[in-house]
């Protein structure tokens, strides 16, 4: 009897999930993604700000499934999907399936103006997080070597726009290494020359918290120096800086953090989209008129507790790639199978060291007792497949003892032939 092709695509959480909880079953797996590693999204932003190497939070897809000879790994990237054919279509190949798993990631969207990209890179991948880190870094040379106090201005003011758990995150990672960590090692700068803006067009921040621990998240940070500007929209973004209405603010630094959107390679399924462009899974988060097609994670669109759409984060990517791999391995008909039922695990949001937030099951957090709980549920729980110890003790030897992680300026490699 053929053995049945299982296709993932996505390299991420849930695709990750469903490959492992697929192995003990006879199959052909295939995983494509257009990079060789699965990422540590939630530790993104500690990368942009200097305080880890990339190898801290990314690891090898073929060294997660070793020697597996049934999992197959391939780097490329998808152009589209024929499902009639039961093909994936690739840049360089075609790949046949009898079941297509789709956990594809966001990307960043700037909302018809993709022109700001060029000076605000977003914070979804490896490449965005080490392009910011270099952004910053170079800042605070060029800042340094700059005698005018006034020119040096926009060298230390760093924008973040969207008050998410990314903007959050990045304003107070920001904060601490522009204003403690990094300062001592300047002579012509100091910690009260930088300013921090974070930009929301909102009441307030973090808007899937509580309102009480969202007021809290904004007075840590402004506690950190930290600039909140709430119901402000940006209407321009140049090489010169950041424009709100007929407000403006000269900076070299602008991060961006304010929209999601998916890859529109989900349009070649020709299956209802929300207006993010995300597909409009049934139940059982299969595809409409295809049973054997699935979506889930960042790509999904499919209502949670309190008819809320399940949010695009990793214990929802995972809890849905379980539910897929159980739905393959019974091999049941669409009528037989059960819903897909999204089990809230709690959000957490890092501030600061030794600050921030977090919801669990009606439980609300702050302080330090709230970090604790993001350190050993957030990190630990889901860093799965690696030595999540040492993981953990490398992370909280740079993270507590205010060391500078690494500050090296990279940039493009030169070709050779220029020397």
């Amino acid at each position: 009897m053929k053995k049945p092709r299982i296709v993932i695509i996505g390299g991420g959480f849930g695709g990750l999930t469903v490959a492992k909880s697929l192995l003990k079953i006879d199959a052909e797996i295939t995983i494509i993604d257009k990079t060789n590693y699965h990422l540590f999204q939630p530790l993104l932003y500690q990368v942009a700000s200097a305080a880890l190497s990339p190898a801290d939070i990314a690891i090898p897809i073929r060294a997660v499934f070793g020697n597996r000879k049934n999992v197959k790994v391939i780097m490329d990237e998808v152009i589209s999907i024929n499902s009639d054919k039961r093909q994936v279509i690739l840049k360089d190949n075609k790949i046949n399936f009898d079941y297509l798993i789709i956990a594809i990631g966001s990307s960043h969207s700037y909302f018809g103006n993709e022109n700001w990209e060029q000076y605000a890179p977003g914070l979804k991948t490896l490449g965005d997080a080490l392009e910011i880190r270099e952004k910053i870094l170079k800042s605070l040379e060029f800042a340094e070597k700059e005698e005018n106090s006034e020119k040096r201005k926009k060298y230390l003011r760093f924008v973040i726009v969207g008050g998410g758990p990314t903007g959050v995150e990045m304003a107070g990672a920001i904060s601490e290494i522009a204003k403690q960590s990094m300062m001592k090692d300047f002579r012509n700068i100091n910690s009260s020359d930088t300013e921090i803006f974070l930009i929301e067009g909102t009441s307030r921040i973090l808007n899937s918290y509580s309102e009480k621990l969202s007021q809290k998240a904004q007075l840590e940070l402004e506690s950190m120096g930290v600039v909140v500007k709430l119901n402000t929209f940006v209407t321009d973004i140049s090489a010169k800086g950041v424009k709100m209405g007929e407000n403006f603010i000269e900076t070299t630094n602008v991060i961006w953090a304010a929209g999601n959107q998916v890859s529109p390679i989900l349009k070649s399924l020709n299956v209802e989209l929300d207006k993010v462009g995300r597909v409009m899974v049934n139940r059982d988060l299969s595809i409409e008129n295809d049973p054997n097609i699935f979506v889930i994670g960042d790509a999904a669109h499919i209502n949670g507790e309190q008819g809320k759409p399940v949010p695009g984060v990793a214990q929802g990517a995972i809890q849905e790639g379980k539910f897929v791999a159980e739905v393959i391995k019974s091999q049941k008909r669409y009528s037989e199978r059960g819903n897909f039922i999204y089990k809230d695990k709690g959000n957490l949001a890092t501030i600061g060291r030794a600050k921030a937030i977090a919801e669990i099951k009606g439980l609300k957090l702050s302080g330090f007792l709230a970090w604790l709980t993001w350190c050993f549920i957030h990190i630990l729980y889901l860093i799965s497949f690696r030595n999540r110890f040492r993981v953990m003790a490398e992370w909280a030897w740079y993270y507590l003892s205010f060391r500078h992680g690494i500050r090296l300026i990279v940039g493009k490699p030169h070709n050779r032939d220029d020397n």
